[in-house]
This record gives structure tokens, sequence and C-alpha cells, in this order.
């Protein structure tokens, strides 16, 4: 299940959020949206979980929930139309 983060910390790393999110699930990717000149952070990001149930499992422990000093918000992802 791919999975939008919004809120990030513009410090996050990907490698933080996969841990973060590891205590849900397997995690297969992450990916944080960074603008194309500075590669600074746009403050979201996706995660791919490797199960359905993974994915729900951190929808429903990790949205609204603090990291870095920021609450997440954790949905599924929705395919860009």
């Amino acid at each position: 299940m791919n999975l939008y983060v919004g809120n990030l910390p513009w410090s996050a790393t990907e490698e933080e959020l996969k841990a973060h999110f590891e205590e849900a699930g397997p995690v297969k990717a992450v990916r944080i949206i960074t603008e194309g000149g500075s590669g600074r952070s746009k403050g979201f990001g996706f995660v791919e979980m490797e199960s359905e149930e993974g994915g729900q499992a951190a929808i429903d422990s990790l949205n609204g929930k603090d990291f870095s000093g920021r609450e997440l918000r954790v949905d599924k992802a929705t395919e860009r139309s």
C-alpha cells in the first residue's frame, strides 16, 4: 500500500522516516519530495508498505502522532488524475 505522509519536518531523512514506519510493518520504499533547484524538502513524501495490512496499521497508529516535533498526516495515497 502506498501512503501519503504530510507535515514532515524539513530536516527529516528518508532513513528516519523508514525506521518510524517500520514500527507498523515492513516498508518497501520511502521517498521525500524535494524542490528541484535547492533539494530542500517540500514537507511531504510517500511510504510504500509491503502489505495492505501494514499500510492500514501505519495509518491507524501514526496519523496525528508526533515525528520530530511535527504531527504527521498519514493517508492512503491517491493516483494523480
